[in-house]
């Protein structure tokens, strides 16, 4: 077993576990390829929004690549619970009236019901 161990291939194998069933090694932890994004959002843009906040006064590097990647997250998140609903009229692309149905059915959403309402006002 430690001539298996010491191949370093890479993969996951099998080992012995402690009552001598076979057990999945775990897999190597993923790399990013040189010059890889760790996020899709401009980090200059998420800054610039958040020192347009009179209450922050300073904000770290760690602080806003934090909040960009929690922005994705979110993004990517209600846009599939949109999506779902466009999927339920039988439909692929996703209309205004999937968001609001995804703000109403999912309770984390909560939070932006109010806004959905004033959303149109703000954009006319």
């Amino acid at each position: 077993m430690a001539a298996a161990a010491a191949s370093g291939s890479g993969t996951p194998r099998e080992e012995d576990g402690p009552a001598g069933e076979a057990v999945a090694s775990q897999p190597p932890a993923p790399t990013t390829a040189p010059g890889a994004r760790l996020s899709r959002l401009p980090l200059a843009r998420v800054k610039a929004l958040v020192k347009a906040d009179p209450d922050v006064t300073l904000a770290g590097q760690e602080a806003i690549f934090i909040l960009a990647r929690a922005a994705e997250l979110f993004v990517e998140t209600i846009a599939k619970d949109a999506y779902c609903c466009a999927q339920q009229g039988k439909r692929k692309t996703l209309q205004r009236r999937d968001l609001d149905n995804a703000i109403e059915a999912v309770d984390e959403f909560a939070f932006l019901e109010d806004w959905a309402l004033t959303l149109p006002s703000l954009l006319h």
